[in-house]
């Protein structure tokens, strides 16, 4: 350390001159330009000191110039070790050991001059205007890692808590035959109706090679179509409905019969489109779009076999591919989804039948008794959603592309950061989000129709196939399905508002998170279950 006045003199003359040639702060300055203080310098911690050294060192590097390597490398290039690889270039060069430790000891001379003339009792410690980390204006640019992991502990912590209370107070729930019993023999018609739906899209394949022939007309063409596809769907409603099958087998089985019905109307549109396209170019007329050219028309049998089986509703005729199957990676998704069925199934079974068989018809009891069962089963019920979510569209439907090599796996995009109501519709399904763009929307628009009516026709068509997955399979037909997705509608406008009206704000988010999470679903969960109760005489079982 230098001692003299003239010495010290200097040293502050340096450090004022690189203060004032830098506009940063004197620390974010310091951080740039010089290394750690010593351990008597109690001004400075220990993570400051830390990066001083990393930082000076590169700043030394780059200030004092050194011989190059014989093979034309600049030894500078190689970072901050100069404890390994600089030093044996500088043996290499024919440099000594000495004069390294010269530097060395030069470099500590001037980070003590620095720390102790730069961190002065009148240097000023607030320079610039900055708003707190959790502020309204700021919140929102701060990474919030440690939060989001404080939030997971405490909910495994309070969920392990829940579960232990739950099975000390009424034990083990699950019954044996949760998975299989002998009812599910009886719903053998629901296996049988499922193996024969590939009928439909064989019958439409007949159609477009007939087409193609030139032995049908497209007046022809499309009422055939357009009773495929109805059948396609009629046929399971009749068979659940003459059957007194489980609610699960049934939700199952439409669920099913409305992925064919929308696989083959997007399959006969898409044809459709083709013919006009190709007509369009026979005629020398120019197509906007060079991909439609790319792949011209053609009816082919794998074509079709393999949408049929791909996780998408969009018909065409090439899809993005990758270019092996990774094994190991599918059995890994594979055991997950494993894992997370048996989650839904034991919340099921220990939480949501409980607090549904020991409640009342919500609209027919006490007003605040109804609340308190709607938010007692929020929450179990809102797990069972989120981990159905992740199955289907995060585990089933990737490993169903991975086994296909099919490549354009958005299955879904982040909708949990919503918005409004149509931004959560526009992310959170996405194979169906496309579908209804490429032929309701569009299709709508084309033909002159207004978009808040396009939209509206959307919803219907989503709150129709709603009410058909829930009531046919339950025999209840009261539409609370349908009037939980159209009540969607004025969501979508308050919510649009309210975001226009305060943006960056999360305030449409948590409406969405309110009316249909809390609220929402497990109101049309206890409406649904007494209704079937009543249907069948008050049987629980």
């Amino acid at each position: 350390m230098a001692t003299s006045d003239g010495n010290e003199s200097l040293g502050a003359a340096d450090s004022a001159s690189s203060l004032s040639a830098d506009s940063d702060p004197p620390t974010s300055s310091l951080r740039r330009r010089h290394a750690p203080a010593p351990a008597a310098a109690a001004s400075v911690s220990a993570f400051e000191s830390e990066n001083l050294v990393k930082d000076l060192c590169d700043r030394s590097c780059e200030a004092s110039p050194s011989p190059s390597s014989d093979d034309g490398n600049d030894p500078r290039s190689l970072g901050a070790d100069h404890g390994s690889v600089d030093s044996a270039n500088s043996v290499s060069d024919g440099g000594s050991v000495k004069d390294e430790k010269i530097g060395v000891s030069g470099e500590k001379s001037g980070l003590e001059h620095a720390v102790k003339f730069a961190y002065r009792a009148s240097s000023p410690a607030h320079r610039k205007v900055k708003e707190s980390p959790l502020s309204s204006s700021n919140i929102f640019k701060q990474s919030h890692a440690g939060l989001f992991n404080l939030c997971i502990v405490v909910l495994v912590a309070v969920n392990s808590r829940l579960i232990i209370e739950n099975l000390m107070k009424y034990g083990w729930l699950i019954k044996t035959g949760f998975w299989f019993s002998s009812r599910s023999l009886r719903d053998w018609p629901l296996f049988m109706c499922c193996l024969s739906l590939p009928i439909f899209p064989l019958a439409a394949f007949l159609v477009e090679k007939l087409v193609q022939r030139n032995c049908l007309s497209e007046p022809v063409v499309v009422c055939s179509h357009i009773f495929i596809t109805s059948a396609s769907i009629l046929y399971p409603v009749f068979v659940i409905l003459r059957c007194d099958s489980a609610v699960q087998s049934g939700v199952a089985l439409m669920l099913f019969a409305c992925i064919v019905w929308l696989k083959l109307v997007s399959y006969a549109h898409t044809n459709y489109d083709m013919r006009s396209v190709a007509k369009s170019l026979d005629k020398g007329d120019a197509i906007a779009d060079p991909i439609i050219v790319e792949h011209p028309y053609r009816v082919d049998f794998k074509d079709l076999i393999y949408f049929m089986v791909a996780p998408t509703l969009c018909y065409q005729l090439s899809y993005p591919r990758t270019l092996c199957v990774r094994k190991g990676w599918a059995v890994r998704q594979v055991i997950k989804l494993i894992l997370f069925t048996g989650v839904m199934g034991f919340i099921v079974e220990q939480y949501i039948n409980p607090i549904v068989q020991n409640s009342q018809h919500p609209l027919k009891g006490n007003f605040l008794y109804a609340i308190e069962r709607v938010l007692k089963l929020s929450v179990p019920n809102l797990y069972v959603w989120l981990c159905m979510f992740y199955c289907f569209f995060h585990l089933w439907l990737n490993i169903l592309a991975e086994l296909l090599c099919f490549g354009d796996r958005e299955f879904y995009k982040d909708w949990w950061n919503a918005k409004t109501v149509e931004e959560y519709w526009r992310m959170w399904n996405m194979p169906v989000h496309k579908w209804m763009v490429r032929h309701i929307y569009f299709p709508c628009l084309r033909n002159g129709i207004p978009r808040g009516v396009a939209v509206l026709i959307a919803f219907i068509v989503s709150a129709v196939f709603h009410e058909l997955c829930i009531a046919v399979p339950c025999h209840v037909f009261k539409l609370w399905a349908f009037i939980g997705i159209m009540f969607q509608v004025p969501l979508v406008l308050i919510t649009t508002y309210l975001q226009k009206k305060f943006q960056s704000s999360m305030v449409g988010n948590m409406i969405f998170w309110f009316i249909f999470c809390i609220f929402g679903q497990p109101m049309c969960v206890l409406l649904y279950y007494h209704d079937l109760m009543n249907r069948k005489g008050s049987r629980i079982d």
